[in-house]
């Protein structure tokens, strides 16, 4: 029996390594799954799918750059009157400043607009302004800044055309930029430009 000890002693060691080698082994296992699982769950915020944005929804509640304005007889005013003419800048100042919809910064979108142009070479085009209907910036004044959307977009867009109608997937983001063509209180950074049929 004596002569025995030794190699029970043996067995039970190599049986206790066992079970600490299979509880390690578990326990990685383990981590090893909550570590995947976190790592999807974060890629699936990183790529968080488009909300699909209507123009209205940039424009913060509540604002009407046209209340100050509702008690003047506006049609009572000649165009050379320099009365109509001051007034016509304060209204472009107030269209320029127009407030933002703050709680849509950094978020990820899908809008529809028309394009006005601001660096097309080539046939290439890499930095647009986003508009909401035919005609804005190019054939009519500017609309109000939180009318306007600033669109980058890394590579560059084709056979893009003034107030060709699109559909921009990107991240949007609260920032204020003049340009020649208008004011834009927004800017996007674009990961895909789609052209769609323009309607009528």
């Amino acid at each position: 029996m004596k002569k025995r000890l030794p190699n029970l002693h043996f067995a039970w060691s190599i049986g206790l390594c066992v079970a600490v080698v299979v509880a390690l082994g578990g326990a990685v296992r383990w981590f090893a799954f909550d570590y995947e699982r976190d790592q999807a769950g974060n890629g699936a915020l990183a790529q968080a799918p488009f909300v699909e944005l209507d123009w209205q929804t940039l424009v913060p509640k509540g604002w009407d750059p046209l209340k100050r304005y509702r008690n003047l007889l506006l049609g009572r005013l000649d165009d050379s009157d320099p009365k109509a003419m001051e007034l016509a800048r304060q209204m472009r100042e107030t269209w320029d400043n127009a407030p933002t919809n703050n709680d849509l910064n950094g978020t990820r979108v899908r809008i529809s607009g028309y394009v006005v142009p601001l660096d097309a070479q080539k046939g290439e085009m890499r930095e647009f302004l986003l508009v909401p209907y035919f005609g804005a910036c190019i054939h009519t004044p500017p609309p109000p800044a939180n009318q306007i959307i600033h669109v980058s977009i890394a590579q560059p867009v084709t056979d893009l055309r003034t107030m060709d109608a699109v559909s921009v997937n990107g991240t949007l983001h609260t920032a204020r930029k003049d340009s020649l063509m208008g004011t834009s209180g927004y800017t996007l950074v674009a990961t895909q430009v789609e052209r769609r049929q323009r309607k009528g």
